[in-house]
């Protein structure tokens, strides 16, 4: 994986924090919260979708299309699912 693979996961991250927090309000971090998470998420799901479909999903280190959309769809997704679970587990904390 290269910067430029790890720079596109991590804002695509980003945004997927953000939409799925706008998304369950109850859940949200807030804005920075939620970008810290999907940017974290962004990470470790672009790395996830490497080591799972090899590296073809990396874009092998090319700037091609499929390689971009891939880092997107894959950092999208990661920071999204990520932003999800800690919302959920954080609204389970002060419930209590």
């Amino acid at each position: 994986m290269d910067i430029t693979s790890l720079i596109i996961e991590a804002v695509s991250g980003a945004v997927g924090g953000n939409v799925a927090g706008a998304a369950m309000k109850e859940s949200s971090l807030g804005t920075v919260g939620n970008s810290i998470a999907g940017i974290v998420g962004g990470g470790l799901g672009g790395t996830i979708l490497q080591t799972v479909m090899g590296t073809a999903a990396a874009g092998g280190g090319g700037l091609d299309l499929q390689s971009i959309l891939t880092n997107v769809g894959g950092g999208g997704v990661g920071g999204a699912i990520l932003m999800a679970i800690i919302g959920i587990i954080k609204n389970k904390m002060a419930a209590r």
